[in-house]
């Protein structure tokens, strides 16, 4: 079967060297097994993710020599797509409104897990139609999704095997938030789904989503790509790099190095080479093995400080 990967970035600003290693990364491994690369604009909410960001993505993209197949998706574009997997799990029963808001989940006394994610306690799964419909009066509801007191499991390619419970682990999960732009989750999977991805990669921080993706994917019959997790990328400091803090944008990083001095650099903290030298990203096909990546968060190279 043909390798199809993919880089889908959230345009909510420039993008910053751990974006990049991602895109890197995924490049790599579908190049060197043959295959085919795919590029998505994960744009849902469009207040945030403007397409002048979008643009300069795809620009920094082939600034790196990181090419794509085919034409490139915007998910603001793609609404009514995503409401016909909606109406599948309405179908099935799965769905209900949900008026809690997030100030209240995170003081509720509702368990809360060693990365601070609140597992929902269920709160609005069984409103009767009359509290409801007064509810409604004051709030605009989110949707979410029943999950099954189910483990699901998979065996990643870094990390190797990873396990939740969706209902002790996880909880009902929003699909489909107040203002009703739909959710990461639902999103994801039908796009990757119906684009063929057969390879997912992307950060260790959202590892703890896949069991929900995996849960979905099958749930609407479609066989779960494999996921491929990385190493976050920290500065000499040890902290991970962020949007949130303009950590070494492209926007920055153009006028001080060329593409092969970041794409050299980013390898060698990779672990793909022994030292930072410039390398052009094709250069790096032949030796990529994800046997080489480490399992421990990684670290930006001295030519960034």
């Amino acid at each position: 079967m043909e390798t199809v990967g993919r880089f889908a970035p959230s345009p909510s600003g420039r993008m910053h060297l751990g974006n990049v290693l991602c895109a890197l990364l995924a490049w790599l491994s579908a190049r060197a097994q043959g295959g085919r690369y795919l590029l998505r604009i994960e744009d849902l909410d469009e207040m945030r993710c403007p397409r002048a960001f979008a643009d300069l993505i795809l620009d920094d993209l082939r600034w790196l020599g990181l090419d794509w197949d085919g034409e490139v998706p915007y998910q603001s574009e793609r609404t009514a797509l995503y409401e016909e997997y909606e109406g599948i799990l309405r179908r099935k029963g799965l769905l209900y409104p949900c008026f809690c808001s997030r100030a209240a989940l995170h003081a509720a006394s509702a368990p809360h897990l060693s990365d601070g994610r609140v597992v929902y306690a269920g709160i609005c799964r069984d409103l009767s139609a009359a509290e409801i419909a007064e509810k409604r009066k004051t709030r605009a509801p989110a949707t979410r999704v029943r999950v099954p007191d189910e483990d699901v499991s998979f065996v990643d390619g870094v990390f190797g095997a990873y396990a939740e419970n969706l209902a002790r682990e996880c909880g009902d999960f929003i699909i489909r938030r107040s203002d009703g732009v739909f959710a990461y989750q639902l999103a994801v999977v039908a796009d990757d789904a119906l684009s063929g991805v057969t390879e997912v990669v992307r950060g260790a921080d959202l590892i703890s989503s896949t069991p929900r993706q995996i849960w979905l994917h099958r749930l609407f019959g479609f066989e779960p790509p494999r996921f491929i997790h990385i190493p976050l990328l920290c500065d000499h400091d040890g902290r991970r790099l962020s949007k949130r803090d303009d950590d070494l944008d492209l926007g920055l990083l153009r006028e001080k190095f060329t593409a092969e001095q970041v794409i050299g650099a980013l390898a060698c903290a990779a672990g793909l080479t022994e030292t930072p030298a410039p390398a052009a990203a094709k250069e790096l096909i032949a030796g990529f093995s994800w046997d080489k990546i480490p399992k421990t968060d990684l670290f930006l190279p001295d030519i960034f400080r």
